[in-house]
Formats: structure tokens, C-alpha cells, sequence
């Protein structure tokens, strides 16, 4: 009852405690009811206490376990430790070794038992006894036969037999158990086989072949041919066997053991092909077990898996099939079964010892697929339509997983980054839109074009066309709507009598195509319609190609006209000021984006002479274009762009000096005699100035603009874009004379035009002379074109723009006369017009080129103009 009322009481107390009610309230129904329930769940007898003869059943197996795994050392601490227990014996004590038995993982393999003492006392050195040391005539054995076998089945009593075999098999301490064996247990008797069933005892030793007795071991041993064939199955199997033995990456036979009915020549052939075999699928087993961090390997490795599987499978029903009642064993029959079933195998084997190292070697990614392809189309060349099929399907597998980061690039534009076999890599440092085609992203062909499947170079291309337009999109926020392709859409056995090549190749156009045309035309139209293409080319053709020369002269005017007069032309806001305005008119031109600045100082001969042309090399004409089109128009381009507008402006500034200064014949009082020389020159000077320009713009420039137009309505994708400009581009830069091989023609141009501008330097001095004479000699007479209106407004702007001009000029008639230099100039343009000529036809024939023959031959028109 004391009992009763204390666990009443610290109820109570469990009650108020957890449910927060007060003394108070003991009465109420909640409390009560919660109270009942409580003491329901606590009621004696509702948990019974543990077993304590299962928990000592549990632990004497333990040790068993223990010593048949050779861990005598667990079962001895467990033994000691139990003893300890025993000695300080508890009620609870069966409840705490259940509860330890239940905790316990794989106690045999885990645990792990350190003594105190072995870390204190060193191990003592064991003493070696030798023979010599044993005297046998002085030993208490000598008299007795301790050679020979002792018979334990006379006067041995069960006390002696446990003490000798107590050291040998069984452990030192047995557990205590806390059961007994039930005396009235009876062995039965089908245990036991029967002493007149010797025979059977005698077939059990017999089969088992392997364990010859020590004076057989150097000698032949004839087996039979059912034991023979279930070696064979073993070893095809990767299993261990006595016949066949494994030496390094081969298989040997022993050949001890022979068959009654077969010349050992036979079975030593027949054998040899079945370790060959074996070596093979061995070899196999051994490559499916390394590790693969490539993706398309590691389906290659479940599928080489799959196929040892299903050929085990062959092999069991083989061997249940020798197992049967009736059944006849046949080595040579064998032997066809393996090598039917083993075919594919076998060339996969092959395959892989083909490969070697190169397997795991990260540079070369892609040797296991491309060997795969060719080990398949080698099948079908030779007609082995089974085999081919079935690696093609193995093949298809592999090229599946491969394919997915194609995929993913094509129709995401993103880059996955866990595979490494993936031939395009991410090369974006400084996110400019302006280079997002060509630098964000890289084709990554590797150590001998590894890193791409050799089936699949010729597509490679427009997979990264695909995957980039894709990212082209989505920073014009125009991605497009396309629906994820299944990769069995692309390969079905309806397209199987198609050869594996022809079958490969139409699977990866259709799955490029798809995503490819898609991007490609969608970005197109976003070009055109939406980014301007055309109305930024148009505006390139304004800015650098003179298209408009009303716009252009503009500029021109005020630039030459600064240089004339010596002033400071080069200022970088006044020269965008006056392509603005002049371009302002133009609409395809926006002019915000054009800026004209000086690159730097000139030239070392532009800086000795300001008259040449070459100063105008100084000039930079930049037109901003909106990062999409620069994608396509690069700055490559746009440098060509630069040097054609230069040397254009160069012909037109020299056509400026020639046609600004006029021959003023009537200042001086007779004709000179020079003055058909003169006409000559200026005649044919500008002759040649206006064929070169008419050339230049007419018939170069505006026919590869037609040409361009043409080949940009008819890209299929950007990439074709991009190449059709950068064509166009270099046929102007070939055909404009600015391409390194033609620097001769084109020095000897740019010394063409400075001739021009040095005959009309000459002019303007010697005018200046004449007027300097006639200030001298007011008397001198005029000729008969002069008179009191020449000398208005329009003479005095010409006079004070000839004052100006003088102060640029540097010809000084001190060492050679007017007439001289004429006649040098004269000598000068003949040799410059006849070498580019010459030069011009020895190009045309080597190259080709019609449009160099064209000015050739209309250059050699006037040859002979000092006949005038």
C-alpha cells in the first residue's frame, strides 16, 4: 500500500508539473481524467522485464561469431568483461546488455580492442630454437614415437580430447551460457552418411579434383571433360579456378590436367582459345570497375555491364543445362557458344586495349566514341548486320548523354560547366556587348582536335552558331519559343537499313538544324528590322565612302582651306563640328555618334613637309554603331573603313590644290613659253585625279557594295554575315591599293598626288614672283584679259587668299628655274604613271583581278599626252 500511495502521490506532483494545473484544482475533471491515464499507462505489468537467457543466448553467438571470423581477440575482451559483470551482478543488468546489443553496428568488422599494457610493456623478443638445439638422446622424449600420428580413438578419454583440440580449433575461453543442451537430444540419422554408401563418399572426393595428394602434384591428372567445361564457365565467369590460372593481364593453363579421350595437343589448343577469351572478358571486368568522371564513359561503362551481364546470364543456363539428367558435355560445342555469345565482347575488348591509357587521358576525351564509330562501321562494311546493330544501340547510348550539353548549349545558350568533354568554353572577361560574337565564348578544339568527335567536325560550327545566337537573343530580350527535341525523335529503328554514318549524320542534323535555323532566323530578322543593319551600313557608305559628295565636300572645303592658309586645322571640336553640320542633312547619319579627332602626330615626312597629302593620315573619322551591328561590323572593319576615307580624301585634296589654283596668264605682259607644258599638266593632272577617284568610287566601291547587299540578304546566320563583310571589306582594301602586297602601287599614288599639290605650289610662287616684278615695274604692260574690273571684290579675294597661301609654300626658284621645274614635274608624272601602269596590268595577270586591268588600260589612254 506504500507503494501505491507514493506512485498515487508522484502522479500527482508529474500531473501539476506538465500541465501547469494548480494544487487547487486536484478535483476537477481534467484532472482527474489526465490522473486515470497516467496510472493506466504506469499500471504493473504493462512492460515485461527483458529475457535474461536470450540476452546470455545473444551473446554467447557473439563470441562464436567472433572466433570464426578469426577475432579471438573481441571474444577474449567480451568474455573478460562479461566475468567483471557477473561478479558485480545487477537487477537491471539484462536490460542494459539488451540495450547494448541493439546499439551495436557490425560489432565484428568495427570493433577494435587496445589493452593497457600494450602500450607500456615492449614486446619481448621470442627465443628461436633450432634442431641443433634439441638433443634427442638427453630428452625426456627420446624413447618415445613423437613423429608419429596419435590415436585418439583407444584410451583417450573426453577430458583429453578437449585439452588437445582446445589449442587448435576452438578458443581459448568458452562463453558461459545460461542455457543447457537438452540431454534428450538425439541426432538423427540422415546426418550421417551411411557406412555402406562408401561410393558416394568416394565420387564426393574423387570430384573434387583440385586437391592432390602431395606425391601427385608433379604429375598429369586425367579429369573429365564435365569438370573441364565447369572450370570454363568459372573462368568466363571472373571466378578463381585450378586449371586456369591468372598471370598479370593473361591467362594460363595448367596442364597437369588432361583428358582421357583427348591428345593433349587437342585440349592445349582448345584450352588456349578459352583463356583467350577469358583474358579478354577479364581484361573488360577490370575496366568496367575503374571510376569515370566522364559522362558519355560512364553510360558507356552501364552498357558494357549490361552486356556481361546478359552474357553470365548464357553461361548459367549453359551450366544448368550440363546440371540435367541426360545431358551430353562438349568442349568443342562449348567453344561455339562462347564465341557466338562473346562476339561483341570481344571486339569491345579490343576496342578498349586499342585505346590504352588514352581512356583516362583528359586530353583526349573523345577517343572511346570515335573508336566506337569505327568499330561499327568497320562491322558493316564486312556485313555482320547483328553486331553492328546491336553496338550501334550501345553507340546511340553513349552519344545520348554526349549530346546533352549540346542541347543545353543550342537551345539555352548556356555552357555546362560540369562536363569536360564539351568543346565550348566561356572566354568572357569584359562583358562588352560590342564582342559578344567573337571573345564571350571560344571553341575549344583541344590536343589535336580531341575534344570533338570525329563524326561531327563538320558540324561543329553551327552548334556554336546556335548556342551563340541564343545568347545573342536573350541580351536583345527577344529569346525564342523552341520546343525541346527528344533525343528518341532522332533516332528510330525505322531509319535502320540507312548506314550507320548516313544514320549518325542525319541524327545530328536534325538536332542542330532544328535549334539552328530557329535562332538564326529570328536573330536576322531582330538585325534588320529592329538594330538597323542596312541603315548603319548606309551611314558607314556616308561617313567613309563619300556616297554623298555634297555632304562631303563640305568638310573637305574647310580642312584644305585651313591647311592653304597655315592655320590650325587639326583641332578635334572644329573638325566634329563641320562633319556634324555637313552631315546633318543625311538621315541614315546620326550625328551624335560621328566624331572626328586627330589620331596623333603624323608622319616623319608629313612633319618635314605640310604640303604632302600624308598629313591628312592624321585624321580619324570614328562613327559610333549600336553593339549588335558592331558584333558584325568589327573594329577590324571599321579601321579598313578609316584608311579607305583617308585615301580618298588625299585624291580629293589633291585634285582641291590643282583646280583652286588658275593659271593667271593675263599678269604678265607676253605669253610664256611654258604655257603649253603647263596646260598640259594641268589638263592631264586632273585627268588622272578624276580616273583614279571614278575608279575608286563607281566601279570598286559601288559594285562590292551591290555584291555585299546581295550576300547579307542571303546569310543563312551571323557567322555568314560577319565572313560576307569581312570579304567585302577586304576586297576594298585589295582593290583601293591599301593591302601589304600592293604598298608599291600605292606609294607610288600617294607620290602622285604630292606631285599634284608641289605643280600647284609652283603656280601659286610663280604668280606671286610675277605679281612681286610688276609692283617693281608699274610700267610693265598688262596683257589684254586684264583690266580695272579684274581688280574688284574677286580679285581681292583671290589676292588675299594668294598672301595667304604664301605663307605655306616652301618651292623657292633660287637653285632652278620656273621652266625647270616644270620640266621635272613632267619627267616625275610620266615615270609615276607608267610605273603604276606596268604594275597595275603584272597584277592583273597574276591575280586575276579584272577591275586592276581596267585602270591599267585606261591609264595607258593618255600615255602620250606630251605630244599636245
Amino acid at each position: 500500500m506504500a507503494f501505491v500511495t507514493d506512485l498515487s502521490t508522484l502522479v500527482d506532483a508529474l500531473i501539476t508539473s506538465v500541465a501547469k494545473i494548480s494544487p487547487e484544482q486536484k478535483g476537477s475533471a481534467r484532472a482527474q481524467g489526465l490522473k486515470r491515464r497516467v496510472q493506466g499507462s504506469l499500471r504493473t505489468g504493462s512492460h515485461t522485464r527483458t529475457d535474461q537467457f536470450a540476452v546470455a543466448k545473444q551473446l554467447e553467438g557473439l563470441q562464436e561469431k567472433f572466433q570464426i571470423l578469426n577475432r579471438d581477440e573481441l571474444a577474449d575482451a567480451l568474455q573478460t568483461r562479461l566475468a567483471e559483470l557477473e561478479s558485480d551482478r545487477s537487477s537491471w543488468l539484462p536490460e542494459i546488455l539488451s540495450l547494448l546489443l541493439q546499439l551495436s553496428d557490425r560489432p565484428a568488422l568495427l570493433s577494435t580492442v587496445k589493452r593497457p599494457e600494450e602500450g607500456i610493456k615492449a614486446p619481448e623478443a621470442k627465443e628461436t630454437l633450432s634442431w641443433s638445439d634439441l638433443n634427442a638422446d638427453g630428452t625426456a622424449f627420446s624413447d618415445e614415437e613423437i613423429w608419429e600420428q596419435v590415436d585418439f580413438a583407444g584410451d583417450s578419454s573426453d577430458e583429453d580430447f578437449s585439452s588437445v583440440t582446445s589449442d587448435i580449433s576452438l578458443p581459448k575461453h568458452r562463453p558461459q551460457s545460461a542455457t543447457t543442451v537438452d540431454e534428450g537430444y538425439t541426432i538423427p540419422d540422415d546426418a550421417f552418411v551411411p557406412a555402406e554408401d562408401g561410393d558416394f563418399a568416394a565420387s564426393l572426393e574423387k570430384a573434387q579434383f583440385w586437391r592432390a595428394l602431395p606425391q601427385e602434384a608433379a604429375t598429369s591428372r586425367h579429369i573429365t571433360e564435365s569438370q573441364l567445361a565447369r572450370e570454363t564457365l568459372f573462368m568466363l565467369q571472373g571466378l578463381p579456378t585450378s586449371i586456369y590460372v591468372r598471370l598479370d593481364d593473361e591467362l594460363g593453363v595448367d596442364r597437369r590436367y588432361t583428358l582421357a579421350h583427348s591428345s593433349n595437343e587437342a585440349l592445349s589448343s582448345l584450352l588456349q582459345s578459352f583463356s583467350e577469351i577469358g583474358a579478354k572478358l577479364n581484361a573488360m571486368r577490370c575496366f568496367n570497375k575503374l571510376p569515370q568522371t566522364i559522362p558519355y564513359m560512364q553510360t558507356f561503362c552501364r552498357g558494357l555491364e549490361e552486356r556481361l551481364l546478359e552474357f553470365d546470364r548464357v553461361l548459367s543456363q549453359v551450366q544448368c543445362k550440363y546440371l540435367s539428367a541426360g545431358s551430353t558435355v562438349s568442349l568443342i560445342q562449348l567453344l561455339v557458344d562462347v564465341r557466338q555469345h562473346s562476339h561483341e565482347l570481344v571486339l569491345l575488348a579490343e576496342m578498349i586495349a586499342n585505346l590504352g591509357k588514352n581512356l583516362t587521358d583528359k586530353h583526349q576525351p573523345m577517343c572511346c566514341l570515335d573508336s566506337l564509330y569505327d568499330v561499327i562501321c568497320m562491322l558493316e562494311a564486312i556485313g555482320d548486320e547483328s553486331s553492328s546493330q546491336s553496338l550501334a544501340e550501345l553507340f546511340f547510348m553513349c552519344f545520348k548523354t554526349y549530346s546533352s550539353s549540346i542541347r543545353l548549349w543550342m537551345e539555352t545558350g548556356q555552357v555546362d560547366t560540369s562536363d569536360s568533354t564539351f568543346f565550348v568554353r566561356t572566354n568572357r572577361e569584359n562583358g562588352d556587348l560590342r564582342t559578344l560574337w567573337h571573345d564571350w565564348f571560344v571553341l575549344d578544339t583541344g590536343h589535336k582536335q580531341q575534344s570533338i568527335p570525329q563524326f561531327l567536325e563538320a558540324g561543329v560550327q553551327k552548334v556554336f552558331t546556335a548556342g551563340k545566337s541564343m545568347v545573342f537573343l536573350r541580351h536583345l530580350n527577344a529569346p525564342p519559343d523552341i520546343e525541346a527535341l527528344r533525343f528518341e525523335d532522332l533516332y528510330s529503328q525505322d531509319s535502320s537499313l540507312l548506314p550507320f554514318p548516313a544514320l549518325v549524320e542525319s541524327a545530328f542534323e536534325k538536332l542542330v538544324d532544328v535549334d539552328h535555323s530557329v535562332s538564326a532566323s529570328l536573330l536576322r530578322t531582330e538585325l534588320d528590322q529592329q538594330c538597323g543593319l542596312w541603315t548603319s551600313l548606309d551611314a558607314l557608305h556616308h561617313v567613309y565612302l563619300a556616297k554623298d559628295m555634297s555632304a562631303v565636300s563640305i568638310v573637305d572645303d574647310k580642312i584644305f582651306e585651313l591647311i592653304d592658309r597655315g592655320r590650325s586645322w587639326d583641332d578635334r571640336f572644329l573638325l566634329t563640328e563641320i562633319s556634324r553640320t555637313a552631315f546633318s542633312s543625311i538621315s541614315a547619319i546620326d550625328t551624335s555618334k560621328l566624331l572626328v579627332r586627330p589620331t596623333g602626330t603624323p608622319s616623319q615626312v608629313s612633319q618635314n613637309n605640310p604640303r604632302t597629302v600624308g598629313i591628312l593620315e592624321a585624321i580619324s573619322i570614328d562613327y559610333g554603331l549600336p553593339w549588335p551591328i558592331a558584333n558584325i561590323i568589327t573594329e577590324d572593319a571599321i579601321h579598313t573603313y578609316q584608311r579607305i576615307s583617308t585615301f580618298l580624301m588625299q585624291i580629293r585634296r589633291a585634285k582641291y590644290a590643282i583646280v583652286r589654283q588658275r593659271i593667271r596668264d593675263a599678269r604678265i605682259a607676253t605669253l610664256d613659253d611654258n604655257e603649253t607644258l603647263v596646260h598640259a599638266l594641268h589638263h592631264n593632272m586632273l585627268w588622272v585625279l578624276d580616273l583614279i577617284y571614278g575608279h575608286l568610287t563607281y566601279l570598286v566601291i559601288s559594285t562590292a557594295t551591290q555584291s555585299l547587299h546581295k550576300d547579307l540578304s542571303g546569310a543563312p546566320d551571323v557567322d555568314a554575315m560577319i565572313a560576307a563583310h569581312q570579304s567585302y571589306v577586304s576586297s576594298l582594301e585589295a582593290q583601293c591599293f591599301l593591302s601589304k602586297n600592293l604598298s608599291h602601287i600605292h606609294d607610288a599614288i600617294i607620290d602622285l598626288l604630292d606631285l599634284c599639290v608641289h605643280f600647284a605650289d609652283l603656280q601659286a610662287a610663280h604668280l606671286l614672283d610675277e605679281e612681286d616684278q610688276h609692283l617693281e615695274n608699274p610700267k610693265a604692260p598688262r596683257t589684254k584679259g586684264d583690266s580695272e574690273d579684274e581688280f574688284d571684290s574677286d580679285s581681292d579675294d583671290e589676292d588675299y587668299d594668294d598672301m595667304n597661301h604664301e605663307h605655306t609654300l616652301t618651292v623657292s626658284f633660287r637653285d632652278s628655274t620656273y621652266s625647270q621645274r616644270m620640266r621635272t614635274v613632267r619627267n616625275q608624272f610620266n615615270l609615276l604613271t607608267t610605273f603604276a601602269t606596268d604594275g597595275l596590268k603584272t597584277l592583273a595577270r597574276a591575280d586575276g583581278t579584272q577591275s586592276w586591268g581596267i585602270l591599267a588600260d585606261r591609264l595607258e589612254w593618255r600615255r602620250n599626252w606630251r605630244r599636245l
